[in-house]
């Protein structure tokens, strides 16, 4: 195959990835701001907040936010689905605690603390590779 032509295609579907990217990433930003809304009005009405109410809108909020970063920068940063599977996890551990086995409440906060590793080594490895795009464009 031509080069020239491989490259075409290729570009092509660079564009078609990053646009389904952006409209997929649009919808699940309105939606989640929908489901927020809906979840605010079921506490309005049920006149009651917990602290689970308070993780999942924290939940969304960290949602909205991996939205907003990536139309920011254009990449998702690894760390934030972690800690939004963190925060869900604390969730559910707040949620069910009082009818939960024990070793169920352990191996949930086993999970969290394998999350939070990963977290932590993620944003060591984008600490890392802040610094060589830093010194590469110093170079330049």
């Amino acid at each position: 195959m031509d080069k020239n032509k491989l490259t075409k295609i290729m570009r092509g579907l660079h564009w078609t990835t990053t646009a389904s990217e952006r409209v997929l990433l649009s919808i699940i930003g309105i939606v989640t701001c929908g489901a927020a809304a809906k979840y605010l009005y079921g506490m309005y009405l049920n006149m009651d907040i917990t602290l689970a109410d308070l993780f999942m809108l924290f939940i969304y909020v960290e949602i909205i936010g991996m939205v907003g970063a990536f139309y920011s920068t254009a990449r998702i940063p690894v760390t934030l689905p972690i800690i939004i599977a963190i925060t869900a996890l604390c969730r559910l551990i707040v949620m069910q605690s009082k009818e939960m086995n024990a070793m169920l409440i352990l191996g949930e906060a086993g999970a969290i603390l394998i999350l939070a590793g990963a977290a932590y080594i993620m944003s060591l490895k984008d600490k890392i590779s802040l610094e060589k795009i830093e010194k590469y464009s110093e170079k330049s």
